[in-house]
């Protein structure tokens, strides 16, 4: 992996080639496009923190984190969390490190911001990305979001 890594905000001058970055073709049914990611996160600004991964000046990825929201807002116990919303890693890009460095620094912020857990979900199937969040540490923690499985990481065993 790359020392050159580092994640930028979405700007005026990137925002077209982030909205044309996609993943490999067998993998569309399970993220949505960055272009759908933006728009979400234009419209919950309080809780979405869309960041774009470049390693040197190649556009390689995008990650969006979400910040203290519940998965069942009309549950009074469904616990409040943060953790990774979307990875995008553009399919010629793959398998180089990218994906564990942005969730690495999806991380790093949820610490920065006092939190001890990273919760993510994920749509199951044969090109989908359960054994990459397993192999990152997440568990399955039993629950369901609509069609998603839902996966945490305990940062303090991290």
């Amino acid at each position: 992996m790359s020392s050159s890594l580092r994640l930028d905000k979405v700007t005026p001058d990137n925002v077209l080639d982030a909205c044309g970055l996609k993943v490999r073709p067998e993998q569309e049914e399970f993220v949505a496009p960055v272009a759908r990611s933006l728009a979400e996160a234009y419209v919950q600004p309080e809780i979405a923190w869309p960041r774009l991964i470049f390693d040197g000046e190649l556009l390689v990825g995008f990650v969006m984190a979400f910040f203290m929201v519940r998965f069942d807002p009309d549950d009074p116990d469904d616990t409040p969390r943060s953790g990774l919303w979307r990875l995008n890693i553009a399919a010629g890009q793959q398998g180089r490190g990218y994906g564990r460095f942005a969730v690495e620094s999806v991380c790093e912020e949820v610490r920065r911001r006092g939190q001890t857990r990273v919760t993510t979900t994920w749509r199951l199937g044969e090109h989908g990305p359960e054994r990459f969040y397993l192999g990152l540490g997440f568990r399955l923690t039993g629950e369901k979001s609509g069609e998603q499985v839902v996966g945490e990481l305990d940062l303090n065993g991290v």
